[in-house]
């Protein structure tokens, strides 16, 4: 008899989940910086359209192909499409998960060093910023700290993993989503009270078209896409343990809305502190792990408590928020080896996260003592990035849209997405409509871009 699968308790936990996959460091580092370059309050208005018009409905054909099969990427489009080549496209969905885990687990760990770094008061004796990048530096060009703190936030994911769905996932993001909105509105109350942050307010309120560039439409296209973890099967996965009943509309609406919700505040959270400091907000990358230690140092000058408080807080959201979509991702890969392996959970768990792990050794090394080592010309951590964020996530995200938008029968998506016909009925042919035509150009767009901008 086979096995009852797992779902999710109710729409708060399915939208917790989901929110969960879709918050993480792309909207608390990428963000920020990303919306710094092209000019602020316009580009956000450029990015919420994306997200509506174009990432939700991918959301949606995630969602669909998920639900529908009730199982994990490669055996949910083996099961709706049987007898053709489309469940490979499964199979590259469970492979660039764990691929980007394995890279995107070193950045966490460095959000566990930072940490503890700012519970130790190590920062507040920074008198520059060179001395926080310096830190930096030093730090992930050595051996052995990146890799003991890429070790512990690996196994912090796996440990989530192993509880299941209910216990395990749901559980964790019941209470990681709630706590990361209330981390992040305290640091935006600090930084809203700093001395010149009023600057940085009118930066993100007052639009400047001026900067609307060919590159800014395609870079709040690709945040759009990235923020809301499409294209790797994760969508596709926790949707699968979303109950027949539950609204997909709804629970796609309110999953898009708090992601966009969270990165609006962490921009308001970034934002008034970079100027207040009279720092660049176009600083890149940087701004997290080598600009914002010297930031809050520098605004609690003389209260070394407050600093290590506010720094503390800031960290604590960025590895609450990597787990969260850490822990979607690994577990794309689990739900397959149970799935279609067999496998019990438990093994399934570890040794998926143990080969990712090692994978991530490389990344990590690639800023030390593996830096000379190059695949076309990138380090190997840079190269698994360019690989996933480039190339692997827009083609599963364009291959999703393209299965259910022109492959499904009509009448199953809108099965799916109206719940037989009881709800959102009259929703269906602007999202179908979203889905099949606008969703699938602008994924392409995102691929032109990657060629040519």
């Amino acid at each position: 008899m086979m096995k009852q699968r797992e779902h999710f308790g109710n729409r708060f936990a399915v939208i917790a989940a989901m929110a969960g996959s879709a918050v993480g460091l792309g909207n608390i580092w990428r963000f920020p910086y990303v919306l710094g370059e092209y000019g602020g309050a316009a580009f956000i208005l450029v990015y919420i359209a994306a997200s509506l018009l174009v990432a939700l409905p991918i959301f949606f054909a995630e969602s669909v192909i998920g639900r529908r099969s009730r199982l994990d990427t490669f055996g949910a489009m083996r099961k709706l499409a049987p007898g053709t080549a489309w469940k490979w496209v499964g199979l590259l969905t469970i492979l660039s998960p764990l691929l980007i885990l394995s890279y995107y687990s070193v950045v966490g760990g460095w959000s566990v060093e930072f940490l503890f770094k700012a519970l130790s008061f190590d920062f507040t004796g920074a008198s520059t910023e060179e001395e926080v990048s310096g830190f930096f530096g030093r730090f992930i060009s050595s051996t052995w700290q990146p890799l003991i703190t890429h070790t512990l936030f690996m196994a912090l994911v796996a440990g989530v993993v192993l509880g299941g769905v209910k216990k395990g996932i749901e559980r964790f993001s019941k209470v990681a989503m709630p706590l990361l909105f209330v981390l992040i509105v305290f640091i935006v109350i600090y930084s809203l009270t700093l001395p010149g942050s009023m600057a940085g307010v009118t930066y993100l309120l007052k639009p400047d078209f001026s900067h609307l560039t060919s590159q800014a439409y395609a870079a709040a296209l690709g945040q759009a896409f990235f923020s809301l973890s499409l294209g790797v099967g994760t969508v596709l996965t926790y949707a699968s343990y979303v109950k027949k009943e539950e609204n997909l509309v709804a629970s796609g609406v309110g999953t898009a809305i708090c992601d966009l919700l969270f990165a609006l505040i962490a921009a308001f959270a970034v934002m008034p502190a970079v100027f207040a400091a009279g720092i660049a907000p176009e600083s890149g990358p940087g701004l997290v792990f080598q600009t914002f230690p010297y930031i809050f140092n520098k605004m609690g000058e003389g209260m070394p408590i407050v600093s290590a408080l506010v720094s503390a807080t800031f960290f604590l959201t960025i590895l609450a928020a990597a787990l969260t979509s850490a822990i979607s991702m690994l577990e794309v890969g689990v739900a397959f080896l149970v799935d279609e392996r067999g496998m019990k959970r438990r093994t399934a768990t570890l040794v998926l996260a143990f080969s990712t792990w090692l994978v991530g050794v490389l990344c990590s090394l690639s800023f030390g003592s593996l830096s000379g080592i190059k695949l076309l010309g990138l380090s190997f951590f840079d190269f698994l990035d360019t690989l996933c964020s480039d190339w692997l996530l827009p083609l599963g995200g364009l291959a999703f849209t393209i299965f259910v938008g022109w492959w499904m029968s009509k009448a199953d998506v809108r099965d799916e997405l109206t719940n037989g016909g009881t709800v959102n009925v009259k929703l269906f042919r602007g999202v179908y409509f979203l889905m099949r035509y606008l969703a699938p150009v602008g994924i392409i767009l995102v691929f032109l871009s990657n060629i040519l901008l």
